[in-house]
C-alpha cells in the first residue's frame, strides 16, 4: 500500500499545483493588490472620507459628502459625464425607455393646484373615471396643493411600480371625488406629430431618440406614404438626442447601399463603424431636416450623416454641438454613472463636439450667447470653426468642432422678448387650458387642426382675460405693438389646439405660421 501511495503521490501533487495555479489565475482580477497576500493601498480620496467619518468633530452625512466628491471629480472631465443618484435613476431610465408605470394623465400646475389637462384613453385614470378639468387634492396620504408644489414632486408621487395601488382625491366643480386603482404601463411616444402638410408633403416631428423611437418613426412614415407622401419634412428642432442606435436605424432608411453613417472612437474604445445594412424606406425622395440650437447628440449623428452624403437639405440654425458618446454603468447603491467613453464622427471624419476647455459653465452659456451676439438673427454671425473644414461627398464645404451648420439659415423671431416668459412661466398653457374648460361646446365645432387654425380667432374679451392672467405672472402686455399682440394671439391658439388634439394639434396649428416650415415648403416646391 505504501509503495502504491509513493507512486501516485507526485502525480497528486502535480494535479493540486496545476489546479491551484488555474484558480489563482482566474481569481486574480477580484483580489486586492498584486500578490497573493498583498492588500491594495487605499487612495487618498478614500482615506480622507474614512478620516472624516471616523475622526471629524461633528456627525456628517457621508453619502451626501461622497456624492459631492463624485460630482467634483466628474466636473474635471467633460460636461456630459454625470452621476445619477438613486432618486433620479428611475426617471432617467423611463425617459430613454419611452414608457413608465403611472396613472396616465397629463397635468399642469395653475395657482398651486394640479389640473388634469388630458387623460390617456384606456389608461388607469381613464378607466377609473378621472376627467380633464379635475383638480388633484391628495395622492395617497400626501396633500399636493400649495406654493411648494413642483412638477418633479408630483411625478414622483404619480409614478410607481406596476400594479401598485394609488388613491386620489380630486375636486370636480365643487364636489370632492375619490378614486382607487392600480398603476400600469404608460407609453410615451417619441413622435410629437405626424401629418400631411399638403397632398404630397409629409411632416414628422421627432421629439427624442428613445428605445422605441425607430419603430414609431417607421409606423409614422409608412402611414404617411399610404396618404401620398412623396416629400418629407423631418423636424429635429429641440431634439436633445437619446439612444445612438436608434438614430443610426433611422439614417439607414434615408441612405442606400452600405454607406457609413457614423463611427465612434475613444482612448479605451476601439473604432466602431455604423453602416447601412438594408434597403431604406425613403432613400430617394426630397428630404428637408429642421434643426436649431436645441438639436443635439443623436440628432446630430443623423444630421451629420445626411449632410455629408448630400442626402438632405438642413434648414434652421446651428445645432448644439455634442459629439460625445456616454455609456451608463449601474452602481451598487442603485445610482449610476453615465460616463463619456468615446467621440462620434460623421462619415467624412468630422467631430462636431464644441470645446469645453473653459469649463462647464462657459460651455453651456455658449448657447445663451448665441442670442446675445446675434447668431440667431444673422447667418453672417455664425461662429464656425474654420480650422476644421471638410467636404461633403458632393464637394460642399462643411465644418467640425461646433455643431452642424444648416445649409439654409432661417433667423429666429426675437421681436418680442416677453414671449419667452409666457412659455417658461406656463402662462400660455394655463390660458389654453382654462379657455378649453370654459368653451368646450363651441370648440367641438372644429373637427381638424387645419380647420381650427384657419377659422378660429380670439376676441377682445379673450385678450383682456389673457392680459390679466399674464399680469399675475408679472408680465405686462398692455399697450404692446399690434404685431406683438398678433404673435401672442397665435401662440394662444396653439395651446388651445393642444387641448383639443394634444401635441399633434399643437404643431399642426403652429406650423401654419412657422417661418422655418414656410422656407422648407418653398425649397420643396422648387
Amino acid at each position: 500500500m505504501n509503495r502504491k501511495i509513493k507512486v501516485w503521490l507526485p502525480l497528486l501533487f502535480s494535479i493540486t499545483l496545476i489546479a491551484g495555479m488555474f484558480l489563482g489565475y482566474r481569481m486574480r482580477d477580484s483580489m486586492p493588490g498584486h500578490g497573493f497576500f498583498s492588500v491594495e493601498k487605499k487612495r487618498p480620496l478614500q482615506e480622507v472620507l474614512d478620516l472624516i467619518e471616523n475622526k471629524y468633530v461633528d456627525s456628517v452625512k457621508m453619502n451626501d459628502l461622497a456624492d459631492t466628491a463624485i460630482q467634483t471629480i466628474l466636473s474635471k472631465l467633460d460636461p456630459h459625464s454625470r452621476y445619477i443618484s438613486p432618486d433620479e435613476i428611475q426617471m432617467e431610465n423611463d425617459e430613454l425607455a419611452g414608457s413608465f408605470f403611472g396613472i396616465g394623465i397629463e397635468f399642469t400646475i395653475i395657482n398651486d393646484t394640479i389640473n388634469v389637462m388630458d387623460v390617456m384613453p384606456d389608461g388607469p385614470s381613464f378607466k377609473a373615471g378621472i376627467k380633464a378639468g379635475d383638480k388633484f387634492l391628495k395622492v395617497n396620504d400626501s396633500i399636493i396643493t400649495g406654493s411648494k408644489l413642483s412638477e418633479s414632486r408630483v411625478v414622483k408621487l404619480l409614478h410607481g411600480d406596476k400594479d401598485s395601488p394609488v388613491r386620489i382625491i380630486v375636486l370636480r366643480g365643487n364636489e370632492k371625488k375619490q378614486f382607487e386603482f392600480n398603476r400600469d404601463l404608460i407609453p410615451v411616444s417619441s413622435i410629437d406629430a405626424s401629418y400631411m402638410i399638403s397632398n404630397d408633403v409629409g411632416y414628422i416631428k421627432l421629439g427624442k431618440f428613445t428605445e422605441v423611437c425607430y419603430r414609431e418613426f417607421m409606423q409614422s412614415l409608412e402611414g404617411l406614404q399610404k396618404k401620398g407622401l412623396k416629400k418629407l419634412v423631418l423636424d429635429l428642432r429641440g431634439n436633445g438626442g437619446g439612444i445612438l442606435d436608434q438614430a443610426v436605424e433611422i439614417a439607414d432608411e434615408f441612405l442606400s447601399d452600405d454607406k457609413l453613417i457614423t463611427y465612434t472612437e475613444g482612448a479605451h474604445y476601439a473604432r466602431k463603424e455604423y453602416r447601412c445594412k438594408r434597403p431604406g424606406l425613403f432613400e430617394t425622395g426630397p428630404l428637408i431636416v429642421l434643426a436649431d440650437e436645441g438639436t443635439a447628440s443623436a440628432s446630430e449623428v443623423l444630421l451629420g450623416a445626411l449632410q455629408d452624403w448630400d442626402r438632405a437639405t438642413i434648414i434652421g440654425r446651428r445645432t448644439f454641438g455634442k459629439g460625445l458618446v456616454q455609456e451608463q454603468y449601474d452602481l451598487s447603491d442603485g445610482s449610476a454613472l453615465r460616463l463619456t467613453i468615446a467621440r462620434y464622427f460623421t462619415p467624412v471624419g468630422r467631430s462636431i463636439q464644441r470645446s469645453y476647455s473653459n469649463g462647464d459653465k462657459a460651455y453651456f452659456d455658449e448657447i445663451t450667447e448665441r442670442f446675445h451676439d446675434g447668431e440667431v438673427l444673422s447667418v453672417d454671425s455664425i461662429k464656425n470653426d474654420t480650422t476644421k473644414i471638410y467636404k461633403t461627398v458632393g464637394g460642399r464645404k462643411v465644418y467640425g468642432g461646433g455643431g452642424i451648420t444648416p445649409d439654409i439659415f432661417v433667423a429666429m423671431d426675437t421681436s418680442y422678448k416677453e414671449e419667452t416668459k409666457l412659455y417658461t412661466k406656463g402662462t400660455l398653457e394655463a390660458f389654453g387650458f382654462e379657455y378649453y374648460i370654459q368653451h368646450q361646446s363651441q370648440l367641438a365645432a372644429y373637427k381638424t387642426p387645419q380647420d381650427f387654425g384657419k377659422s378660429f380667432s380670439l376676441n377682445d374679451s379673450d385678450w383682456n382675460e389673457f392680459v390679466a392672467l399674464a399680469a399675475k405672472d408679472s408680465i405686462l402686455l398692455k399697450d404692446i405693438p399690434e404685431k406683438e399682440k398678433s404673435d401672442i394671439n397665435d401662440n394662444m391658439k396653439f395651446f388651445i389646439a393642444h387641448q383639443l388634439w394634444r401635441k399633434e394639434g399643437f404643431y399642426e396649428v403652429m406650423n401654419m405660421t412657422d417661418d422655418v416650415i414656410k422656407k422648407a415648403l418653398e425649397v420643396l416646391n422648387k
